[in-house]
């Protein structure tokens, strides 16, 4: 680092530092315990056990679902998006997504058009990555099976018109798909208050767990519909070469990460209050506002986007790739930005930054205004540099 301290402001890719009482958490459980759940019936395996139930009334507690069984978990977001695309769409279906949303759905469901004949309509964004609820309400056919849509763009922060679209779809066949990776541990959601079907988020993001850790919901009126992406052991059934039809096994295949999910469940202890999600939400906006405050004040510098509840800005800079950019970022500020496309395919055309995608500079929970300060600062010290010679 050059001797300078690390200030890491890559949030929307993955939080750090993570808590010490999770490190503590999972190293105690590979210690103490190191069972698999579900594959015995021995005090330590039940131990497992209570790590992963317990998980999920926690988390369905958060996300409003009166049933945790709703809940399975994934060792990515990925996996368990693909686990919702995978299992509800069918050759010839019809689907709607949007620009904002992540190559984590969109490629499954690119996947699925070139191979099923799966009908796609991506619905497109403005300038500052928000989708326009009225042309993504017109793009729901009668036929259309699925709507995908996420909580909030992981390029520009902006935070998506879930509820709207939640509310219109109670009336419409369509189910409805919600990506809350860059949301779930800042925002509160209400899955049942809302309207959403299939809901994923990972745990590694802001509400604190380690990578390896993700969740999908998925309502119960959905799970006779579904299909399984994934086949193998489950730990129980074993006689049958079926996979189950109950959730969560049917979409459990495979051992679980045990010790990454007890750092989890001891990162959601952090914000189990009312008063700590409000906290997380105030901060969050607090940062976001201190950023493109700053940020708009640099010459030769543009933001894409605005400033919202979450602390996320994408910009660009006259004569400077992001790629470069966030090297000199790095190497002489010791500032910890990501630079590039963001694995969000379709975003891009709509902010203008087809060729090269942008710099994005992401907090956290644990995020401090003076780190926000310090990358201003810099990129206002890199500006100046480039054009005073």
């Amino acid at each position: 680092m050059n001797g300078k301290n690390r200030i890491y402001l890559d949030h929307a890719a993955t939080s750090w530092p993570k808590a010490e009482s999770v490190l503590e958490a999972m190293s105690r459980f590979a210690r103490e315990c190191g069972a698999a759940a579900g594959r015995g019936g021995y005090h330590s395996a039940a131990a497992a056990d209570l790590v992963v139930s317990s998980l999920r009334r926690s988390i369905a507690q958060r996300i409003g679902a009166s049933n945790s069984d709703c809940i399975s978990f994934h060792p990515s977001g990925t996996a368990a998006l693909n686990a919702a695309i995978h299992g509800l769409v069918r050759p010839g279906d019809h689907v709607v997504v949007s620009a904002a949303d992540h190559n984590s759905v969109l490629r499954p469901l690119n996947h699925l058009a070139q191979t099923q004949g799966v009908r796609l309509t991506i619905v497109p964004t403005d300038g500052s990555g928000l989708v326009d609820f009225q042309s993504l309400i017109a793009s729901v056919a009668p036929d259309t099976r699925l709507v995908a849509l996420t909580h909030a763009s992981n390029v520009t922060g902006a935070v998506q018109p879930i509820a709207e679209l939640g509310e219109f779809l109670r009336s419409h066949p369509a189910w409805f798909l919600c990506d809350a990776a860059q949301t779930f541990g800042t925002l509160p959601i209400s899955v049942e208050d809302v309207g959403i079907d299939l809901l994923a988020a990972p745990g590694h993001k802001s509400s604190g767990g380690p990578l390896g850790t993700a969740f999908l919901y998925v309502a119960s009126q959905l799970h006779r519909s579904f299909v399984p992406w994934m086949q193998g052991g489950t730990g129980s059934q074993s006689e049958s070469l079926e996979m189950p039809t109950t959730m969560p096994l049917m979409l459990e295949a495979g051992n679980l990460n045990v010790p990454a999910l007890a750092g989890w469940a001891d990162s959601l202890q952090s914000w189990q209050s009312s008063e700590e999600v409000r906290r997380r939400m105030e901060h969050a906006a607090r940062l976001s506002e201190r950023l493109h405050a700053g940020l708009g004040q640099i010459e030769h510098l543009r933001v894409h986007g605005r400033a919202g509840i979450l602390p996320i800005a994408s910009v660009t800079i006259e004569d400077l790739a992001p790629s470069d950019a966030a090297a000199v970022l790095d190497a002489e500020f010791g500032i910890e930005t990501r630079a590039g496309m963001h694995c969000a395919a379709r975003i891009h055309a709509h902010l203008g930054t087809e060729q090269g995608g942008t710099l994005r500079i992401s907090a956290g929970h644990t995020s401090a205004e003076f780190e926000i300060d310090a990358v201003i600062e810099a990129l206002a010290t890199i500006l100046s540099a480039m054009h005073s010679s």
